[in-house]
């Protein structure tokens, strides 16, 4: 990782220990519009997080996709709500459509973004002010639509069916979906990376027959292994990104999906009955965890698709 990016990484990270808290993440997943407003309005006036894939003559920062994911990746280790996901992805579609004239708004985060690839779960839909709808062929955008939030099972994360008015073609697809497995990804490999923080913590804590549970050794191997699965899939999520490819963004999402659930399943197992109760934080990433898996599609898909590709 770069100097700059992990200066990004950081300014990022001490962002979310400040202003994202388990109990603030909470309030914002709970409040009206889904997401903390003076936390995203930080994102983008102090880090710049909006406007990190917008060039700089339009008003952006001039950075790359990794730079998204890195802050993705940091605001996935504490579940933190925001509209980051679609408001890239929607300006990553207007810079391939060569449509600028929203980039300003939401470079700046006055204005949120989204892509539809499925109308019944839209990310942020019930709050996005620009909407493009994405199939794999053409993009579109939807000038007027109406959208109705969704009750889902991951609360940190807004979900809208969102149904369309007047539209206009803005050109052609460039795989915008492989891009969102990307972003998702790195989401994911975050969350995967902090459950299992939290897990080898409480494992230190959790005393029976006069030990600390993470003293067995049948336990050491159990996070010794979650450990080495979170390491291998952020190495293929980074290379990924570093070089897209359908096929690579089809094995990063794969992989990112599949380690989250496997993390968070032996997280509830480690933690025992207490991981299940609305207390706890690890119901919120078992949650995260189903949630995403879904999104864009569930792992057999991807699946599927390398399937195709390779053979």
């Amino acid at each position: 990782m770069s100097e700059e990016r992990e200066l990004l990484r950081e300014t990022v990270a001490a962002l979310v220990d400040k202003h994202a808290s388990p109990e603030a993440v909470r309030a914002a997943m709970q409040s009206e519009r889904g997401y903390d407003e003076k936390l995203w309005s930080l994102l983008c006036e102090q880090v710049g997080a909006a406007a990190l894939v917008v060039p700089e003559e339009l008003g952006g920062a001039g950075g790359e996709l990794a730079d998204a994911a890195v802050v993705l990746e940091e605001l996935g280790k504490a579940l933190v709500p925001t509209p980051l996901l679609g408001t890239t992805l929607a300006e990553l579609a207007l810079l391939a459509a060569g449509d600028h004239e929203p980039l300003e708004a939401l470079a700046e985060g006055t204005s949120i973004g989204t892509v539809v690839f499925d109308p019944e779960y839209v990310v942020n839909g019930d709050v996005a002010d620009v909407v493009i709808a994405a199939d794999g062929e053409n993009l579109t955008r939807w000038t007027k639509f109406t959208a109705q939030a969704k009750t889902t099972m991951d609360l940190t994360r807004r979900l809208a069916a969102v149904t369309p008015g007047e539209t206009s073609v803005l050109g052609t697809d460039p795989g915008l979906s492989d891009t969102a497995a990307l972003l998702i990804a790195a989401e994911q490999v975050g969350a995967a990376a902090r459950c299992l923080d939290l897990t080898v913590a409480y494992t230190k804590d959790r005393v029976q027959f006069g030990r600390p549970i993470g003293s067995f050794q049948a336990l050491k191997h159990r996070m010794a292994d979650l450990y080495v699965k979170v390491s291998a899939t952020r190495a293929v999520v980074n290379d990924a990104i570093a070089d897209p490819t359908p096929t690579s963004a089809a094995l990063a999402r794969f992989m990112a999906s599949e380690t989250l659930s496997a993390v968070t399943a032996e997280a509830i197992q480690l933690h025992g009955g207490i991981a299940i109760t609305w207390e706890s934080d690890i119901q919120l990433y078992f949650k995260r965890a189903h949630g995403s898996a879904q999104l864009l599609g569930p792992p057999r898909d991807q699946l599927r698709r390398l399937d195709a590709d390779i053979f």
